[in-house]
């Protein structure tokens, strides 16, 4: 058994289609398709179904994935730590967040510590990442709601409270708080389903006797500001995210404590560098001075 079998058998895996995994690859069809083959017969058994044009793994499959994803993950751990052995100051930090509105104040303060460490982050479900922190492509996440797992760790770093994000021309907006009931019959704007304030505030609307109406929902939780202000429609706002410059009024939720907790999440089985640390150090400090 080789790696690149398990690579390929991965991507395969991954995409349940051999055109996208070969082109995601940079190899040909054939190639792949012969590699996947030479690996069945090593092993024994298939490990995909055809279904259609589609590969979907069977149970063979599905439980030798497991134990791929897991060799290639301490393979990849080993890699990274040997090169931050080599060049401790240089390498990339991946992150994960469900909402990135105090990122940048964070990211500032890492550069000024760690000016020739790159970063690359993803905006992601909670599902998404839960996928990328098994698979050990992040060295963090800033998630909403925590993830409670035995392979992930958790660290609660703010208590961030829930407001309605209201125009300054709405009926609302000479108010400083409403009740949850004041709003059953508003046009709500909102990220999508699996963004952790959407399904909270879902959850907590529901339990009053009303589900908002959504007349956007999308996938960038910096652009709802922009539609509260044009009028689209009024929305639940973290008051990590508020922008006091546009033309809008932030309201409280009147008799229920409705708050977002801010959780740093890792794998725990991650090689985690020294630049990586460092980073969770400044995050914990951030918030730290915010909750002051």
């Amino acid at each position: 058994m080789e790696l690149l079998q398990l690579r390929y058998f991965l991507a395969v895996a991954r995409s349940e289609h051999v055109t996208e995994a070969a082109r995601s690859l940079h190899v040909t069809q054939s190639s792949l398709s012969k590699t996947i083959q030479r690996l069945e017969e090593d092993l024994g058994v298939s490990l995909f179904d055809r279904v259609g044009r589609k590969l979907q793994l069977n149970e063979f499959g599905r439980r030798f994935l497991r134990r791929a994803e897991r060799a290639l993950f301490e393979l990849e751990q080993g890699k990274q730590e040997l090169s931050d052995l080599a060049s401790p100051d240089h390498g990339t930090l991946e992150l994960g967040v469900t909402s990135a509105s105090v990122l940048p104040d964070i990211l500032r303060e890492y550069r000024k510590k760690r000016p020739n460490i790159q970063f690359h982050v993803q905006m992601l479900t909670t599902q998404e990442m839960v996928m990328l922190l098994e698979r050990g492509e992040v060295d963090y996440c800033l998630s909403s709601p925590p993830i409670e797992r035995d392979d992930i760790g958790c660290q609660i770093v703010f208590i961030d409270p829930i407001l309605v994000a209201v125009p300054k021309g709405h009926r609302l907006a000479d108010r400083n708080s409403v009740s949850l009931t004041e709003l059953k019959d508003e046009w709500f704007v909102g990220v999508k389903i699996g963004y952790g304030t959407r399904d909270l505030m879902d959850a907590v609307c529901r339990s009053v006797g009303f589900v908002p109406h959504y007349v956007y929902e999308g996938d960038e939780p910096a652009r709802l500001v922009n539609l509260v202000e044009a009028e689209i429609g009024i929305a639940f706002i973290p008051s990590t995210a508020r922008n006091e410059r546009a033309q809008i009024k932030y309201l409280q939720v009147e008799t229920h404590e409705v708050v977002r907790e801010i959780a740093l999440l890792w794998h725990k089985s991650r090689y985690i560098s020294p630049a990586a640390l460092e980073f969770h150090e400044i995050v914990v400090e951030y918030f730290e001075a915010m909750s002051k």
